[in-house]
């Protein structure tokens, strides 16, 4: 049965009937120019499932048709645009964006408890001035140090191509290059992305692009607070030769009282000195990860006490993870004797033994009594039976005064004789 327009039958005075649709700049497109085809009350809401004005466009060249999938009141409550449903300020999943502003919106799913929620949210949204949005997300606080490094600066036009052309993956498309879908090869279907549901992004749950971002924030590094309250330096890296002290302390000035910049050109680093640990970790939290000066993105960290250099140079880094001694230096010295008899000339770290060898090598003999002679030297151990062996040389005290001893001039030495008169 056809209803007139002034019926009341189906609660048409909360039909949405707008003039511009809410978007956000990537669904818009990069054309300046663009044409909008308007439906009034052409398709419901897929979330509250109320008529509502529907726009349809194209955002660009080789870009597929856009149109509105949800109407402006659930898109204000959300603050999301009505064709991606992504944050409007961040460009992030819902889920990702409460998660990062610690807000938990329950949205009722049920026909009645939701038509009364939007009727409320109506209502608010009609009293406010509509600068900031409406509901719990009004309330939270304006930015998050996660959001702001997953929040998309920039449009991304990519998500606007055309979908894959599901007869070219079957080998019978015949448009060739008039085709306006994609010819490529589709991602894995196994890819949780490639399952995704427009009511899940809507309520934030089960979304795997927000899990996706997510599991991304887990695994950046963060910078965390020393224990030590006595730490209020700052190590700055990466300065190159153009970074200068001025430079430096324009920056940092705004977080606290500087006590100290001391730069070291030879490791191109810098360390900045506050008057107070709230200062410092002031400018930790506002300068890590997001401090460029010239056009150069500087390291920023925490200083280390001198208790914790201590226990790095014995091996024991600050956190306590033992570092592995790194092969080809030579060991630690031996500590020094803690006594007197304790001390001995082992000056060469031998292994001690049960008797100790007294050497004296420098003194000479007391008179009358016979130096050995060196080892190889002196007479053999065991005689020979040879008769033609030449007699032993005399010892070395029956000799002539002042006659030296060589075994190469021994004239009863073989050899020696034709030697001294030039023979061969």
């Amino acid at each position: 049965m056809a209803t007139s327009l002034g019926s009341n039958t189906y609660n048409r005075q909360n039909w949405e009937d707008s003039d511009f649709p809410i978007l956000c700049q990537t669904c818009l497109g990069e054309n300046p120019y663009i044409r909008m085809t308007k439906e009034k009350f052409g398709k419901e809401c897929k979330i509250c499932a109320r008529p509502f004005t529907v726009f349809r466009w194209c955002p660009g060249v080789r870009m597929r048709f856009k149109k509105t999938e949800v109407c402006q009141t659930c898109s204000k409550m959300k603050n999301v645009c009505q064709t991606c449903l992504l944050d409007l300020e961040y460009g992030l999943p819902i889920q990702v964006r409460d998660t990062g502003l610690s807000v938990k919106d329950e949205v009722p799913r049920s026909d009645v408890n939701k038509e009364y929620y939007t009727q409320n949210m109506e209502r608010e949204i009609a009293n406010s001035d509509g600068t900031r949005p409406v509901g719990l997300l009004g309330k939270a606080p304006s930015s998050s140090d996660m959001l702001l490094k997953l929040a998309r600066t920039t449009p991304y036009y990519k998500r606007n191509r055309p979908h894959i052309c599901s007869f070219w993956v079957k080998g019978e498309c015949k448009r060739g290059e008039e085709c306006p879908y994609r010819h490529e090869k589709p991602t894995d279907p196994d890819d949780p992305l490639a399952d995704q549901n427009i009511k899940d992004r809507y309520y934030g749950i089960n979304d795997p692009v927000a899990n996706k971002l997510l599991t991304r924030a887990s695994s950046m590094p963060r910078l965390d607070l020393p224990e030590d309250k006595s730490i209020t330096t700052l190590y700055i890296g990466g300065l190159g030769e153009d970074v200068t002290d001025s430079e430096l302390r324009n920056h940092f000035y705004q977080f606290g009282e500087i006590r100290t910049i001391t730069i070291v050109q030879r490791q191109q680093c810098a360390f900045i000195q506050f008057a107070t640990r709230q200062a410092a970790e002031t400018a930790a939290e506002k300068s890590f990860n997001k401090l460029i000066i010239n056009g150069r993105r500087l390291n920023v960290k925490w200083g280390r006490s001198q208790a914790a250099r201590g226990k790095e140079k014995d091996g024991v880094t600050e956190s306590g993870i033992r570092l592995d001694p790194v092969p080809g230096l030579p060991g630690a010295l031996p500590p020094p004797p803690v006594s007197d008899e304790d001390a001995s000339n082992n000056y060469f770290n031998l292994a001690p033994t049960s008797s100790h060898a007294v050497m004296n090598l420098g003194l000479p003999p007391p008179p009358g009594v016979a130096m050995p002679p060196p080892p190889g030297f002196g007479p053999p151990m065991f005689h020979t039976m040879d008769p033609m062996a030449p007699p032993m040389p005399p010892p070395m005290a029956m000799r002539p005064p002042g006659q030296v001893h060589y075994p190469s001039q021994d004239p009863q030495r073989m050899g020696a004789h034709a030697s001294r008169h030039g023979g061969p």
